[in-house]
């Protein structure tokens, strides 16, 4: 059982693990506020621009709900489209704000990569260099 413990431990502290969980975490917590986004925002919007209707209120009653006095005995069926086209139209948003992102940070690693790195100056010639240079100077001035 120490063993087991052991190889968990060794699992769940690696940086990949802990990369990804804190990717989870951030990622649900992206994916509230773009529903938040759509919910709040956009869908009262488009709401207003359709002459007030509420998507979410869009649905097809397959079996209304029964009433017996002023009360609700068993719910209503309903298909509920309308709620559909919203978390449709929160996916869109999602998927477009994180590809704007890996987009962004695609052309933000592509100019580290293209960045003219400064050149090294040339090296120090060796002690053997420096005494044929020598050499062939001599040469020179004796002909």
């Amino acid at each position: 059982m120490k063993k087991f413990i052991e190889e968990f431990k060794t699992f769940a502290m690696r940086g990949n693990v802990i990369d990804m969980a804190v990717g989870v975490v951030v990622g649900g917590a992206f994916g509230k506020i773009t529903n938040s986004l759509v919910n709040d925002i956009i869908m009262p919007a488009v709401s207003m621009l359709t002459g007030g209707i509420n998507f979410s209120d869009w649905k097809w009653v397959l079996k209304a709900a029964v009433v017996e006095n002023g009360e609700e005995i068993a719910a209503a069926v309903s298909i509920n489209y309308g709620t559909l086209l919203s978390t449709i139209l929160d996916f869109v948003i999602l998927a477009f704000a994180v590809f704007c992102m890996v987009k962004f940070l695609n052309n933000l690693h592509r100019k580290k990569e293209e960045a003219p790195a400064e050149e090294p100056a040339p090296p120090e010639p060796s002690a053997e260099e420096k005494l044929l240079t020598e050499i062939r100077d001599l040469l020179k001035e004796q002909r």
